[in-house]
């Protein structure tokens, strides 16, 4: 947990293993359009954080596991924060964003 913050935080390996055994969890990037179409994670559902407060309705219901995910886990631990403000209670920010899964998981997607 991100102390500072109070948003838990799960590491790209727990990821990788919580899509594995989790078919209903929710994969939420909030980065922006253009950074999505340099790399992106499978199966996710995308919402760029701006768009969010609008837009919260649109996800799973408030009990549902979520892991947010942005470029290196800033944008996301505000989104964390506005979806615990809205009452989702099982919310977790990938550390490290997309790059630590390019980094731990898969060293073939590009960076930016």
């Amino acid at each position: 947990m991100n102390f500072a913050s109070g948003v838990k935080e799960i590491s790209a390996k727990d990821l990788q293993e919580r899509i594995k055994t989790n078919p209903d969890l929710l994969v939420l990037d909030v980065r922006e359009a253009n950074e999505l179409a340099v790399c992106k994670l499978a199966n996710i559902k995308h919402i760029p954080l701006g768009e969010l407060p609008a837009r919260v309705n649109e996800l799973a219901n408030k009990d549902s596991e979520i892991v947010v995910y942005c470029r290196s886990g800033k944008r996301s631990e505000r989104a964390c924060q506005l979806l615990a403000a809205s009452g989702y209670k099982n919310v977790a920010n990938l550390d490290g964003g997309i790059l630590a899964w390019a980094r731990d998981i898969d060293p073939s997607m590009p960076n930016y």
